[in-house]
């Protein structure tokens, strides 16, 4: 092979070489700011008091529980509330007859076991709690208190607002 026939082969392979070979690319880097601001929030729902026959001659308060569940942010503050209801007279809570809604029957809704904390429409008789990120269950405890003889027969019935402040 002659001179001239080196020198092009050697050329060929070199632009075969230039042509395969990828140009080394340009980059350049910054940082992107991630955030969130996680609010307080607080969701409810109820379980009824329901407190089956309740027999008003018999002298013996009748008693029923119900409930509340409070979900709220980790951390934030919570109370709960009870308004008196449809039927209260003053600060008394009373069930409506049915079929008769001037037939009334007088209950009480509670805070603990032991039916002495009021559940109330204020601070001062408020449930409360801290949220955790889950459930938080509470028992409300209810009673039909004695003294209602007089009660007319049939069913009776109240709506209590409960109200979640946080």
């Amino acid at each position: 092979m002659n001179n001239v026939g080196r020198a092009t082969m050697v050329l060929s392979a070199g632009l075969a070489f230039a042509v395969s070979t990828p140009a080394a690319a340009a980059t350049q880097t910054a940082t992107m700011g991630v955030s969130a601001t996680v609010a307080d929030n607080c969701s409810l729902t109820t379980t009824p008091v329901a407190f089956g026959s309740v027999d008003v001659t018999s002298g013996t308060a009748a008693t029923a529980q119900g409930g509340i569940t409070v979900k709220c942010t980790v951390g934030t503050s919570w109370s709960a509330t009870a308004s008196l209801g449809s039927n209260a007279s003053g600060s008394t809570r009373r069930m409506a007859k049915t079929t008769d809604p001037t037939k009334l029957l007088t209950y009480e809704l509670f805070r603990d076991s032991g039916l002495s904390n009021a559940w109330t429409n204020d601070s001062s008789g408020a449930v409360t709690g801290s949220g955790a990120g889950a459930n938080d269950s509470i028992t409300i405890y209810a009673r039909v208190p004695t003294g209602q003889q007089t009660a007319a027969l049939g069913a009776y019935a109240d709506s209590v607002t409960v109200t979640v402040t946080y």
